[in-house]
């Protein structure tokens, strides 16, 4: 078994390599799976004369470079690597392996539950699926072609615009689907099985049409329309609010009893939990419907924060999901009761994460190190991140606001950056001083206000003291700006 390693925010450096294009192509069988992967790979740092590629459980079949096979003394296999020695600045790499799915107890990379064969890849599940730079500041396009049984496995998907579908033999289906944006390998996504669809389509700003799918288990469709409504809800509110447009043909959504996690915005493809999806019109609440358009929409509002623009590395977190909730909480609250959702999102802050700010396990909204980044997903991350962008809006207003997120769209689009990027195109677009506000992203625990008044000789005295918590580790902390 590999050494458990603490990792470091301050230990990033580049890649020494990108992946400016890859191919796959999966064969899915019931016993196993078949991947092919193609990829144009670039140099970026010329004195690194080895590849490594991250992956998890490797059972190579064959390894090419500019289509020629590759010896076996050229490359290493370790328990999480593959190592090929001397590569050019810049090759073709075709990589043949064979996974197996309904093996997968991980549920990260591709898994097979039930008669569903699913993916979920945030944050480093990709490797588990074929040997990859699994980083997000690595951003390829994505063309993927899915192979399987027509008959079990009639719905083929994967992130982007369907571009072919072709008849193998009598039983098998190929389906190609190519995303020309860039992304980083933990937002693909593939999906296949025998499932029933709801459909409708929407019309962006510009004019474009996009095909809208909502994929689910059979027998569920008449549960899914509440959350297409919710997502034709949430594009129109994102061109008004923020000036954001659809950039594909084709939206899909899965909303699977199999899926392992809540939700997941995989570019074009986003997979759901049919817990957080389908509503009974007979037995469902108001909070259900009202928390299916929530997190319809916080998944769709990924697409350009989170997806176009991503993180850099896992450290930043919070500058997708921090911002993207904050977002949600807003569109929640122009649809609804802006005064019932600001409680809600209060009474959430106070229960859930006041408790972690509370307790050892207290943390910044950037935390400074990891040994498992999946223990990062926590309510500092996101509920708390959301509250310091809402302070930033406030102390912007309204206007600036939308033109400091203009220029992180303008600045930053097809990216891997980090929250300073963002919090400079706040300072910039707002003419503000936000250095000490930096406090928030790298200090932990819940500042406190005392408050003392007195009322002497007709004068009025109102005195607030900030008494801030020491670090996990007993270290002081420095003063918070509080709005």
């Amino acid at each position: 078994m590999s050494e458990i390693k603490e990792i470091y925010l301050h230990n990033y450096t580049k890649p020494a390599f990108y992946i400016d294009s890859i191919n796959l192509v999966f064969d899915l069988f019931e016993e196993y799976a078949l991947v092919t992967s193609m990829m144009q790979i670039q140099k970026s740092d010329a004195d690194e004369k080895h590849l490594r590629l991250d992956t998890i459980d490797l059972e190579l079949i064959s390894l090419y470079i500019n289509d020629l096979k590759v010896d076996e003394s050229r490359y290493i296999i370790e328990e999480e690597s593959l190592t090929i020695l001397n590569v050019p600045a810049t090759f073709r790499i075709k990589i043949e392996n064979k996974i197996y799915p309904q093996n997968n107890t991980e549920l990260e990379g591709l898994y097979k539950s039930g008669s569903i064969f699913c993916t979920q890849n945030e944050p480093e599940g990709f490797r588990r699926i074929t040997p990859y730079l699994d980083r997000p500041d690595v951003m390829s396009v994505f063309t993927t072609t899915v192979i399987a049984d027509k008959d079990k496995y009639p719905i083929l998907l994967s992130n982007g615009n369907k571009k072919e579908i072709v008849e193998v033999d009598e039983n098998r289906q190929s389906v190609t689907w190519f995303d020309p944006h860039k992304k980083p390998s933990y937002l693909f996504a593939l999906v296949a099985g025998d499932l029933g669809s709801v459909n409708d389509s929407y019309v962006t700003a510009s004019g474009e049409n996009v095909e809208l799918n909502i994929y689910c288990d059979l027998g569920n469709e008449s549960k899914c329309h509440h959350a297409m409504n919710s997502l034709k809800e949430a594009m129109l509110w994102d061109e008004q609010k923020y000036g954001r447009e659809y950039d594909l043909e084709i939206y899909n959504i899965v909303a699977v009893d199999s899926f392992n996690m809540g939700a997941m915005e995989n570019k074009g493809l986003n997979i759901f939990n049919s817990a957080y999806v389908l509503a009974d019109t007979d037995t469902a609440s108001d909070a259900n419907f009202m928390g299916i358009q929530s997190v319809i929409a916080h998944e769709y509002f990924h697409n350009w924060t989170g997806n176009r623009i991503t993180c850099r590395d896992w450290f930043q977190l919070t500058l997708k999901e921090g911002l993207t909730v904050f977002r949600d909480q807003c569109f929640s609250a122009d649809l609804n009761s802006q005064e019932v959702q600001r409680i809600e999102d209060v009474k959430a802050l106070r229960e859930r994460q006041f408790v972690e700010d509370a307790s050892p396990t207290s943390h910044p909204i950037q935390p400074k190190s990891y040994i498992s980044m999946n223990n990062f997903y926590t309510a500092t991350v996101y509920e708390k991140g959301a509250e310091v962008i809402r302070m930033i809006h406030t102390l912007l207003g309204e206007e600036n606001y939308r033109r400091a997120t203009d220029l992180y769209f303008e600045s930053f689009d097809g990216q891997a950056v980090t929250t300073d990027d963002f919090l400079w195109a706040m300072q910039k677009a707002g003419n503000i001083d936000l250095s000490a506000f930096k406090n928030w992203y790298h200090q932990s625990g819940t500042p406190k206000l005392e408050v003392e008044e007195s009322f002497s000789e007709g004068i009025y005295s109102l005195t607030l003291t900030q008494k801030i918590p020491n670090a996990v580790d007993g270290s002081e902390q420095k003063p918070f700006t509080i709005l």
